[in-house]
């Protein structure tokens, strides 16, 4: 290896050395100026509590879904996995939610008011998983069925370069409370009444404040009719900060029982700090 080659390859190491530390120190510099709040995030980083109709499932259920989140600076489509798991006769149970893998596209002007670094991801990527604690706390038709929920969310979602997930824990209690408005006297149809509330919190980059804290409240309406329910609810967050942390989201779900398998449509259309409007279609297989 001659002399002169040796200096030019240093002086092609050298160059790619700080080509990329600056690339790597631009990336830096942008998640530092993330704004974590839901506003300013993928459409499932701040995943919003469930209605859960004040009951515990009594089967298993396992399914797989996709979803479809539109506004006009972001289209994303997901790939979402769901067990529920009860147990003690019903009274109590665990679910686990998994975003499977995460497609977008940004417009220029999202990309740069998010402060992420590319219009798309330029390699595959998943997003959190979620596990939810929850134990029947009432189950009377005289007074109401209450149900108490906990829950998690992991750190283990990608591309925070790109605002997609935050990369920081975030956990979450609520009460669910419901109550049948009107049964039929064959139980094949029922209209009932739900609302929700509880406490939601989750890491932030912001060195004096290092989380954020919300109120999270819902109610709602749902309805059954032999194989087919329809249900809708409003369920908001209302943040510390008030930096794109108070999303309201107008939830709609219609299902289709038939002996073990539920076929769900799903429609959320977001208002305030939520942008999406979000469609999505499961199949669920019980046990």
């Amino acid at each position: 290896m001659t002399k002169l080659f040796r200096r030019r390859l240093l002086i092609l190491i050298t160059f790619l050395m700080v080509l990329f530390s600056g690339q790597a120190q631009g990336w830096r510099e942008n998640m530092d100026l993330l704004i974590y709040s839901p506003r300013y995030f993928g459409p499932l980083a701040f995943p919003m509590p469930q209605l859960r109709d004040g009951l515990v499932s009594e089967r298993y259920e396992v399914e797989l879904s996709g979803e479809y989140h539109h506004y006009s600076g972001d289209k994303t489509m997901d790939i979402v996995g769901r067990a529920t798991l009860p147990f003690v006769r019903g009274k109590a149970g665990v679910e686990v939610i998994w975003y499977i893998k995460e497609k977008y596209k940004y417009t220029d002007a999202t990309r740069d008011e998010r402060n992420a670094v590319a219009n798309e991801s330029p390699i595959a990527y998943s997003g959190d998983v979620i596990v939810t604690a929850f134990f029947q706390v009432l189950r009377s038709e005289r007074y109401a069925d209450i149900l108490v929920n906990g829950s998690i969310k992991t750190a283990s979602g990608g591309r925070l370069v790109d605002a997609r997930f935050t990369d920081a824990a975030a956990y979450w209690f609520d009460i669910n409370i419901a109550r049948n408005l009107w049964k039929n006297k064959s139980g094949t149809a029922a209209l009932r009444i739900q609302a929700m509330a509880g406490f939601y919190c989750w890491m932030t980059n912001d060195m004096v404040h290092r989380q954020n804290d919300a109120l999270v409240y819902a109610f709602g309406l749902s309805g059954r009719y032999r194989n087919v329910s329809l249900a809708t609810d409003i369920t908001a967050l209302h943040g510390y900060e008030n930096n794109g942390d108070r999303p309201i989201h107008w939830r709609n779900s219609l299902k289709y029982d038939v002996k073990n398998n539920i076929v769900t449509f799903r429609y959320t259309h977001g208002m305030k700090d939520r942008l999406y409007d979000s469609f999505s279609l499961g199949y669920a297989r019980c046990f």
